[in-house]
């Protein structure tokens, strides 16, 4: 895989932003000293059409901080959101398409990505070249070498990188992560993650020609070229493999995040397993149960610490009942800790036969309360001033492992095969908490589709053997060459940041 030099970086940039441009890699003011309170502290945002405008809310409404690019390569968006940006920072940003146009100015300080998953490393990696800071959206990298290498271009150029996996930023999450690490409630058997919300079919689309208002050569960056189609524009690309990581990768990511960290020492396993399918209601109310998405909506995942389970479950259908009257589905997004006394989650712990729950000493609060958007973003800022890498709530390490989860998962699925829907788990079939989750896959089928699945099909993945000091599989070639992917010049994440 080519590496991308400085030099050959300045060269791909200004072939690609047209002839006679000119980009200069410059140093920026916090590149190394300490800015005060009093200095302003300039970003852009990347990625402006969803989770995008809560960046630019919470950056534009700062003391000392402007937003002054925004970055997207629709530019049917530019105008609405730099209105936003006047209302709220009283200032009008300069809009790019193209990202390295902002990395151009040395007055700009950093970047903050929530583009589609497939730009968010290049993006960190360029970022970091050019001597800006990154917030980077969950997840960090649509492949595991992605993530390594975002890790080493933080290091190597003395970066701020934040990872916005929110609930590291809790103060009840954090007291309970302390609560099993001092294992005054047990020891850990099994760290549970749940990212169930409803997923709506999507149809089917035709390709056609991209807007005029869209670089869809830009929009497919690191992707292979292909045609466009409506479904990638501007939320559906997560369900595609080319830019998106599925569920596990998107809501998932936040789960799996407070599973890792509860679990003491926990880096990457030493095995995954993943089992599920895609299964959405049909117009005619019977098979299939399909639509153009490739990403599974109902997932099991297993990873083996050794100690400890880590079992991650999304449930796309949980409990979507389509009996008259009851509307409303059911979702869950949670996590637990069980351990050997009892179960722990946000804030609280309950003991085995126990009728009520011990408080951990923090109140575990909504989302809404904790403003957990608001403290992980101003402390993202905090660190651009002092330059304090360490007192990152989500540093890029932390977010390389957590994603990670993610891409194994993914590998484990993808290599699988179709099985009869009676075929039993194997391997962690015997345990407890995996059980009720693929029974809870089982219930959902029925629920929204009423499907038994013993009458039908699942992907049963392939059982992959890890290596967490290598970050490659023990003996499957085929899953390390989904580590990483073919790259499309000049989209080149670099071997050599």
């Amino acid at each position: 895989m080519p590496s991308i030099s400085r030099r050959n970086f300045l060269k791909h940039a200004a072939a690609s932003a047209g002839a006679g441009a000119v980009f200069t890699i410059a140093g920026t003011k916090s590149s190394g000293s300490i800015l005060g309170a009093n200095d302003t502290v300039r970003i852009g945002v990347a990625g402006i059409h969803g989770r995008g405008q809560v960046h630019m809310g919470q950056f534009a409404r700062m003391p000392g901080v402007k937003v002054t690019y925004l970055i997207d390569p629709d530019a049917s968006l530019h105008g609405n959101r730099a209105k936003k940006i006047q209302e709220l920072g009283g200032n009008t940003p300069t809009c790019v398409q193209d990202i390295r146009k902002a990395l151009e100015d040395k007055n700009l300080d950093a970047i903050s990505i929530a583009s589609c998953n497939h730009w968010h490393a290049l993006m960190t990696i360029w970022a970091c070249q050019a001597g800006k800071d990154v917030y980077v959206e969950k997840p960090m990298s649509h492949n595991l070498f992605e993530g390594r290498k975002c890790v080493e271009a933080a290091e190597k150029y003395q970066r701020i990188v934040q990872h916005g996996t929110q609930s590291r930023s809790v103060a009840s999450w954090k007291r309970t992560v302390a609560a099993i690490a001092s294992g005054e409630h047990g020891k850990l058997l099994v760290s549970k993650a749940y990212a169930s919300k409803v997923r709506w079919s999507i149809g089917f689309r035709n390709d056609e020609p991209a807007p005029e208002t869209l670089d869809f050569n830009l929009w497919l960056g690191p992707a292979a070229k292909r045609p466009c189609n409506r479904h990638f524009i501007h939320y559906n690309w997560h369900w595609f493999w080319d830019f998106g990581n599925g569920e596990i990768g998107n809501q998932g990511a936040h789960q799996l995040d407070v599973a890792r960290w509860g679990i003491p020492g926990g880096t990457l396993p030493k095995r995954v397993l993943s089992m599920g399918g895609r299964w959405v209601e049909s117009t005619a109310g019977k098979p299939p149960f399909t639509d153009q998405g490739e990403t599974p909506n109902m997932l099991v995942t297993v990873y083996d610490y050794g100690d400890c389970l880590l079992v991650m479950e999304i449930a796309g259908l949980n409990n979507r009942t389509i009996i008259e009257g009851n509307p409303k589905p059911q979702t869950k997004v949670a996590n637990e800790f069980h351990t050997t006394e009892g179960v722990l989650t946000c804030g609280e712990f309950t003991r085995q036969g126990a009728d009520k729950s011990l408080s951990l000493g923090v109140e575990a609060k909504t989302w809404a309360e904790n403003e957990f958007n608001h403290l992980i973003f101003k402390n993202f800022i905090d660190c651009v001033r002092s330059r304090k890498r360490e007192d990152l709530h989500a540093d890029v390490l932390e977010a390389h492992r957590t994603i990670g989860l993610c891409h194994l998962g993914n590998i484990s699925y993808r290599l699988g095969e179709q099985v009869p829907g009676d075929t039993p788990i194997p391997v962690f079939g015997d345990n407890e908490e995996v059980q009720k989750s693929w029974q809870r896959i089982k219930q959902g089928l029925k629920d929204a589709l009423g499907l038994d699945l013993a009458s039908t099909t699942y992907q049963l993945g392939k059982l992959l053997d890890f290596d967490p000091e290598k970050e490659r599989f023990v003996g499957n070639e085929a899953a390390n060459e989904l580590l990483s992917r073919e790259y499309r010049e000049p989209f080149v994440v670099p071997a050599n940041v």
